[in-house]
């Protein structure tokens, strides 16, 4: 990217209302103002281009500084209102965070239909009237699980993007029984959140599956560059098109995603998907709530670890044998932590460090 142009970049301040926060995004995506950065980042200019910052990571690595272009955000806006057939003077409701991509997009949904969106995000008590919105699987599980005026909120708008994590089948199902349109969006802060809506690619976006089983795009959506890591950006991009870090595969035309690449670990010589191991345990003991991780090990290189929240808690060996049946006899969970609820990040991902760290603590405190 050319980097001789330079443009000044200016943290968000906390304080800001919403209205004060999308005219400041406004005069950003007209050149009018400077850049925005949602989170810190290291540098104090951008290439002339580049309208928004935020920082981005895996499960694992250093986070990236995503600069996106007034052009991306914009075709992201515009392709997901048409998609939804969203109209002038519609309303969006904002229930995530101004930190992250999905946050912003409602604002910038919101600008593209002339206004700002109602602040759903600290309601006690009824939810304010809105013809869309985007959450994650949390808040659909919480509004399916008693909160009742999050639930009417959700039923009585035109369409819901559920998005920043995956969502399980059983829980998108109940939610249309429940009277609730939900639209499964898949993306990331590289392609400016959700460009593939129910499997189908929106605006121009374009996706295929790599000879190594990746998911790669190539969208009107998409960021320009990693500003603190310029050489991984490079490598990401091939032919026009971003290589992601998740495994996928088209079925009758639409995308189904089958996990992070990342998410991959390597036990006794043996590759093991974390996501696999989920999978086949929410499906072998009904209601578990679980996430697999890894723990760095001297005899394994990576020992499998299990994280079980909430009520159910099937029997440790039965859960071995099950994997070791449907899975691989090296999936064996070397390590179980039991803990009120699972560590997640803002928009509702596991934190596999988080539990990572938990276990070396907990591993630490009963050698002592």
């Amino acid at each position: 990217m050319e980097m001789s142009s330079q443009r000044e970049i200016r943290a968000i301040d906390p304080t800001w209302t919403l209205a004060q926060f999308s005219a400041h995004l406004a005069k950003s995506l007209n050149g009018d103002g400077p850049a925005l950065a949602l989170t810190p980042i290291s540098a104090s200019n951008v290439p002339s281009q580049i309208a928004l910052v935020l920082s981005t990571s895996g499960s694992t690595g250093d986070a990236k500084e995503v600069g996106i272009s007034a052009a991306a955000l914009l075709a992201s806006a515009r392709a997901t209102n048409k998609f939804l057939g969203a109209s002038a003077g519609q309303i969006w409701s904002l229930l995530l965070p101004l930190t992250h991509i999905a946050g912003i997009n409602v604002l910038a949904r919101s600008l593209e239909l002339g206004n700002v969106p109602v602040d759903a995000r600290e309601v006690k008590g009824k939810y304010p009237d809105a013809d869309f919105t985007a959450i994650v699987p949390t808040q659909l599980f919480r509004a399916l699980n008693g909160d009742a005026n999050l639930l009417e909120h959700l039923v009585s708008a035109k369409s819901v993007l559920v998005g920043g994590a995956a969502l399980d089948s059983n829980l998108g199902d109940l939610a249309r029984a429940a009277g609730i349109n939900v639209v499964e969006s898949y993306g990331m802060t590289e392609t400016c959140g959700g460009c593939i809506y129910n499997g189908s690619p929106i605006g121009d976006t374009s996706v295929e599956i790599n000879e190594n089983g990746l998911i790669r795009i190539s969208t009107s959506s998409l960021a320009s560059i990693y500003l603190n890591d310029e050489s991984t950006w490079n490598s990401k991009m091939v032919g026009g098109y971003f290589i992601t870090s998740d495994f996928g595969e088209m079925i009758d035309g639409k995308l189904k995603v089958l996990g992070r690449a990342d998410d991959v670990i390597i036990t006794g010589g043996e590759n093991i998907s974390l996501t696999q191991i989920e999978s086949v345990l929410s499906q072998t003991f009904s209601g578990i709530e679980c996430a697999a991780f890894a723990v760095a090990d001297p005899h394994w290189g990576q020992s499998l670890h299990l994280a079980i929240a909430g009520s159910i808690k099937p029997d440790e060996s039965a859960v071995n044998e099950s994997l070791s049946m449907q899975v691989s006899a090296a999936a064996k969970v070397k390590g179980f932590i039991y803990l009120d609820k699972l560590p997640r990040t803002a928009l509702d991902k596991i934190d596999r460090q988080e539990l990572s760290a938990i276990a070396k603590r907990e591993g630490k405190l009963k050698n002592e």
